[in-house]
């Protein structure tokens, strides 16, 4: 049998970016420690600082960055990698409420723009139901699979903010709660 590897990228919860590196060199780490530092990956490196507005910042320290642009430039560090999946483990816990949102439509339209296929981990259903697919509702541990919600909105160029103004919004959200509190009976 004919094993393929998968090229996954993996965000952590906190942008673990290194301030004594710049913005730029951050975003270059990945490629360094997997010795992947082309020209073509430096240039897609490039573009995507552009591409997502940190191109004027990657000579600035992280800590001269908000707290939503340094989970940008986290995001982009995964993505130079140009990975076939992406892990988002709670990426925007570490963030306020309306940074929040925001990082989080951000992200959404970057993944969407990168045709990328990724997979969240969050524990606010409403931030599943505004940038998911399909939400898998896990039970508690040991984890299993309980339920699988596919989640479609009627409305053209769907993002996360847009999402949560949709009318089916409301009952995803409900059908999720009820899910996560429905206790099985013994």
């Amino acid at each position: 049998m004919e094993e393929t590897a998968t090229n996954i990228g993996y965000m952590l919860q906190k942008d673990h970016l290194f301030e004594w590196r710049t913005i730029y060199s951050n975003v270059l780490l990945g490629l360094e420690i997997q010795k992947k530092k082309s020209e073509e990956n430096i240039e897609r490196a490039r573009h995507l600082l552009s591409d997502y507005g940190l191109d004027k910042f990657k000579n600035s320290r992280p800590s001269q960055l908000s707290g939503g642009m340094r989970q940008r430039a986290a995001l982009i560090r995964t993505l130079a990698l140009d990975p076939e999946l992406l892990l988002l483990d709670e990426p925007f816990s570490a963030l306020d409420y309306q940074t929040r949102l925001s990082v989080g439509d951000d992200i959404g339209k970057i993944i969407k723009k990168e045709g990328k296929t990724a997979i969240l981990v969050t524990h606010d259903i409403s931030e599943a139901v505004s940038m998911a697919d399909q939400v898998i509702v896990l039970s508690k541990r040991p984890a299993t699979v309980k339920k699988i919600i596919p989640i479609e909105f009627d409305m053209e160029n769907r993002t996360p903010m847009a999402s949560r103004s949709a009318p089916e919004f409301k009952n995803y959200f409900n059908e999720i709660w009820k899910e996560l509190n429905h206790h099985e009976e013994l």
